[in-house]
């Protein structure tokens, strides 16, 4: 899995617009398959989540307050054919407690967006047992 560096791109995402749906919308309009991403700026409210072995599934903490994205941080492959973003991300309340995980989604308040194109064969992500979308393992 090796890529060349394709286009750049800094853009700053309307208030109120859903962060993981603003990025894959994106994504999408300008014909980016593989990428990696970087966030700043706040959420008015949140979904963060940690996928729970046992359970096979997310267990999802809602954040009704305004956070700060203290780090966001992802990457844009191919699921069922369109582009996807898996986005992580630890976020700080008005005490400086962070909070993180899998972003399932976020409110915007602020969102700087910076996103790296990757040139190459596309990942595709693919259902697995565990009940997680995952690209195929390397083989060396």
């Amino acid at each position: 899995m090796e890529y060349e560096l394709g286009r750049s791109f800094l853009l700053r995402a309307p208030e109120d617009a859903e962060l993981v749906s603003f990025i894959n919308e994106f994504a999408e309009k300008k014909g980016i398959r593989m990428g990696i991403f970087n966030v700043i700026g706040s959420l008015k409210k949140a979904k963060i989540g940690y996928f729970d072995t046992n359970e096979g599934k997310y267990t999802v903490i809602e954040l009704n307050e305004t956070h700060e994205l203290i780090a966001t941080m992802g990457n844009i492959s191919l699921k069922d054919g369109k582009p996807f973003a898996h986005v992580h991300a630890v976020l700080g309340d008005e005490k400086g407690n962070a909070k993180g995980g899998h972003l399932v989604e976020g409110v915007i308040f602020v969102a700087e967006i910076f996103i790296q194109e990757l040139i190459g064969e596309p990942l595709e992500r693919k259902p697995q047992e565990s009940g997680l979308a995952l690209w195929d393992e390397e083989r060396t």
